[in-house]
């Protein structure tokens, strides 16, 4: 039979909540040396082994970290998580994951349930939306967080007031778009993404924006918005090839949606790279098993959670923290060089 801590307290002689701050420990209240040395000897004796979540909660903070998701089936989630495990995992804590299967008013509910749980820390996984009653809102339950003693780290734009792992998105957008100029194409579409997603509309931007300083117009027209998964791609996809001739190449702002885009293509007779070339953006690890591969921009998922981990976990205080992480061009099989 488990020895618990009633039995520890009996055997020291003393009431439970004294063994349990002698153990524990406790942000209020401390223990005389003397019934301490007779709690920790009587443990001891009858080999007590201390529940170390118990021993989080009674100093303020659980061994927990939340993990916020957009979307807990996308890779680019799924990689940036597994860099949050193995460097919580680290730090001896666990990871509670949540997603807010593309919901941003949940991610102030999913914010506010792990304050009330006591998470040690929070990392948010996901751009931010145009949207500033909900960046506040959830701005202030983050500092609300922050100021009982959690912190917490995200990995998008920095408009929370928090450390911030920034991803270089409209970089490479424009990498991508001098790339694919200097392999001569000029005919080009866009798959954007939703109108109010800041990271969309980052890499839309600075990619659309790029090609007109090189000579290239994008039409407006052959600016498609979607939303920002596999169907979107394939619903954005296909409203381009019914509204007009095919394009030389279609640039679509994230892989899951460029994924989408490809299943479209296919489904219309029509093949990449042959009668029209494609690229993505984030580089997930889906690409491996896709034919042809398919060029994008290559963000290192896994080392973007390690990094909001480790800020998660060693507050600095002062102005929040904003870590850079550099994107790379990566040409495969799905643009091939014109003429």
């Amino acid at each position: 039979m488990a020895v618990t801590l009633s039995d520890v307290a009996r055997e020291a002689g003393v009431s439970l909540a004294t063994a349990s701050r002698a153990i524990n420990g406790s942000p209020t209240r401390t223990v005389r040396a003397d019934l301490r040395d007779r709690v920790l000897a009587a443990a001891e004796r009858l080999r007590y082994t201390p529940d170390a979540n118990a021993q989080a909660v009674a100093r303020g903070r659980t061994t927990s970290l939340g993990l916020v998701v957009h979307d807990i089936a996308d890779p680019y989630f799924s990689s940036i998580a597994r860099g949050v495990t193995h460097a919580a995992g680290r730090a001896g804590l666990q990871v509670i994951l949540a997603s807010t299967e593309q919901d941003p008013s949940r991610e102030l509910e999913i914010v506010e349930l792990l304050r009330r749980q006591r998470a040690r820390a929070i990392v948010i996984a996901g751009g931010r939306h145009d949207d500033a009653d909900a960046t506040a809102a959830l701005a202030a339950v983050l500092a609300e967080y922050r100021d009982s003693g959690g912190a917490a780290a995200l990995v998008g734009q920095p408009v929370l007031g928090t450390d911030t792992v920034q991803i270089a998105n409209a970089d490479g957008a424009r990498a991508l778009a001098r790339e694919l100029h200097a392999r001569g194409y000029r005919d080009v579409a866009v798959l954007a993404g939703p109108p109010t997603h800041l990271t969309a509309r980052e890499r839309r931007e600075a990619f659309v924006d790029e090609l007109a300083r090189l000579g290239v117009r994008v039409p407006d027209e052959r600016v498609v918005a979607g939303a920002f998964d596999h169907d979107g791609g394939a619903d954005a996809m296909r409203s381009l090839l019914a509204a007009g001739p095919v394009p030389e190449l279609v640039f679509a702002v994230n892989d899951v949606m460029a994924l989408g885009a490809l299943t479209a293509v296919r489904a219309a007779g029509l093949g990449v790279p042959d009668d029209l070339a494609l690229a993505g953006f984030d580089d997930i690890t889906t690409l491996r098993d896709v034919v042809p591969g398919l060029t994008t921009v290559r963000i290192p998922l896994e080392e973007v959670g390690v990094a909001a981990t480790e800020l998660a976990l060693e507050p600095a205080g002062g102005a929040p923290r904003v870590v850079p992480v550099e994107t790379h061009v990566t040409i495969r099989e799905s643009t091939p060089a014109r003429g």
